[in-house]
C-alpha cells in the first residue's frame, strides 16, 4: 500500500482524512494515515490554538492543513457586506426562523458557533489563517476550492511543504498542475462538501490521465477498503476521505447531528448552494429543502451568502445544542452538515483508528480476492 505519495509524506497507509475536528486529525495520523485539518470554519486565533495542539500531540508525525481559496469573490469589503445583503433574502430567512420556531440567541447560551463557525470565506480571513499556518510545520497544504495563488504555492515550497488542490473536472486539475500544485484530489459528485458534477468512475481516470505523472488522490463517497481498491485501480495513489469521520467517536458534531447521520440512507443528501453559495453536498434536511424550493430566492455568491445565513445557523445550532428539540421538529429539522453519499454506510459509531484499521483490512482482503478471481483453473 506504500504508493509514492505515501513514501514522500512518510505515511503507513494512503488514507488522507479531512476533518474540521483536530481530534480526528491526530487520531488518523497516529493510525498511519494523515489527518488534514480543515481551517476554513475557524478564526485565525482558533486555527493557531488547534495547530499548536496538533503538533504537540503528533510530534514528528505528518499532518496537513486545508482552506478554501476561491478565485471569485463578490468585490465587497468585509466591513460592508451586511449593508449589501438583499432585503428579500433577509425576509426569507426571518420566515424560516419563525416557521420552525427557532429562538433568538441567548447571551447566556455559551459559544455555539454552528456549522459555519467563524467562517467568512473572505480574502482577509484566508490571509490571516495562512500566516498562522506558515508559523508551523504541516507536511501538505490543500486548497479545497480553487487553485492556490502563486505566492501561497511559493511559500509552501520554500518550507518544504507539498501543495494539493481539489478538482471536479480534468481542466481544473490541469490548471492546478500548471500553477505548480504537487497533488491533485479528484473530487467526484458523491463527495460531501464542495464537489463537482462527475461520478468517480469517469472523473478519476480522466484526472489521472490529464496530469500524469502528478499524483492523484480520489475523493467522493469513499470510506471502505473496497472503494480504496477501486480508486487505486483507476490510477489514484490514495484516497481523500471526509464524511466517514463525522460519526467517529472523536467527531465533535452535535449529538443530534450524529444521530441523524447514523440513521441516514445514501440517498438522503442534497447538492445545494444553500450554505456557502457554491454547490456542496449536505445532509438533506428542512434547511436544504427550503432553499432548493423553486419559489425561494437564489443563494448569494461567496462570501455574501455565508454572511447572510451566519446568525441563523448559530441560532439553529444553539437551539439543537440545548437538547430541547428532536430531529423532526424546529431547529432539529433544519440542522444539517456536509456529508457525502457514503453516509448510508456510516451507521456505527467507532473510533477513527478503528475506521482506518477496517479500511486497510478490507483493502487487503479485496486485493487477495481479486487475485484468486483471476487465477487460471
Amino acid at each position: 500500500m506504500l504508493t509514492p505519495i505515501c513514501k514522500q509524506l512518510g505515511l503507513g497507509f494512503p488514507i488522507f482524512a479531512f476533518s474540521h475536528c483536530r481530534d480526528v486529525v491526530v487520531a488518523v495520523s497516529k493510525a498511519g494515515g494523515i489527518g488534514i485539518y480543515g481551517g476554513a470554519l475557524s478564526s485565525a486565533e482558533q486555527v493557531e490554538i488547534d495547530i499548536r495542539w496538533i503538533e504537540e500531540q503528533l510530534k514528528d508525525l505528518p499532518y496537513g492543513v486545508d482552506l478554501m481559496l476561491p478565485k471569485k469573490y463578490v468585490e465587497t469589503k468585509e466591513s460592508e457586506i451586511q449593508a449589501h445583503l438583499p432585503e428579500q433574502h433577509r425576509r426569507f430567512l426571518d420566515g424560516i426562523m419563525e416557521r420552525y420556531g427557532v429562538p433568538e440567541l441567548s447571551s447566556e447560551g455559551g459559544d455555539v458557533g454552528g456549522l459555519l463557525g467563524d467562517a467568512k470565506f473572505t480574502p482577509e480571513q484566508n490571509a490571516a489563517i495562512l500566516n498562522v499556518m506558515f508559523k508551523y510545520n504541516p507536511k501538505i497544504f490543500v486548497s479545497a476550492l480553487g487553485t492556490p495563488p502563486a505566492d501561497v504555492i511559493e511559500r509552501c515550497h520554500a518550507k518544504g511543504m507539498l501543495v494539493g488542490a481539489l478538482a471536479g473536472k480534468a481542466k481544473h486539475a490541469i490548471n492546478h498542475k500548471k500553477a505548480g500544485v504537487d497533488v491533485i484530489i479528484a473530487a467526484s459528485i458523491e463527495a460531501g462538501g464542495h464537489t463537482g458534477e462527475l461520478g468517480s468512475m469517469v472523473l478519476i481516470p480522466e484526472v489521472v490521465d490529464a496530469v500524469a505523472p502528478t499524483p492523484v488522490l480520489a475523493a467522493g463517497g469513499i470510506g471502505r477498503g473496497r472503494q480504496m481498491v477501486a480508486a487505486m485501480a483507476l490510477g489514484a495513489q490514495g484516497v481523500w476521505c471526509g464524511s466517514v469521520w463525522l460519526t467517529s467517536t472523536e467527531s465533535d458534531v452535535l449529538p443530534l447531528v450524529k444521530e441523524k447521520l447514523l440513521a441516514a440512507e445514501s440517498d438522503q443528501t442534497s447538492r445545494s448552494r444553500c450554505f456557502t453559495g457554491k454547490h456542496a453536498r449536505f445532509l438533506k434536511t428542512a434547511w436544504t429543502e427550503e432553499w432548493d424550493n423553486p419559489e425561494s430566492p437564489d443563494p448569494l455568491h461567496v462570501p455574501m451568502h455565508t454572511a447572510l445565513i451566519g446568525d441563523s445557523i448559530k441560532r439553529i445550532s444553539a437551539a439543537v445544542a440545548s437538547g430541547k428539540t428532536d430531529a423532526e421538529h424546529g431547529a432539529g429539522a433544519l440542522i444539517s452538515t456536509p456529508v457525502g453519499q457514503i453516509v448510508g454506510r456510516m451507521n456505527c459509531e467507532v473510533s477513527s483508528r478503528e475506521i482506518v484499521r477496517e479500511m486497510v483490512e478490507e483493502f487487503a482482503g479485496t486485493v487477495m480476492n481479486l487475485s484468486t478471481l483471476f487465477d487460471e483453473e
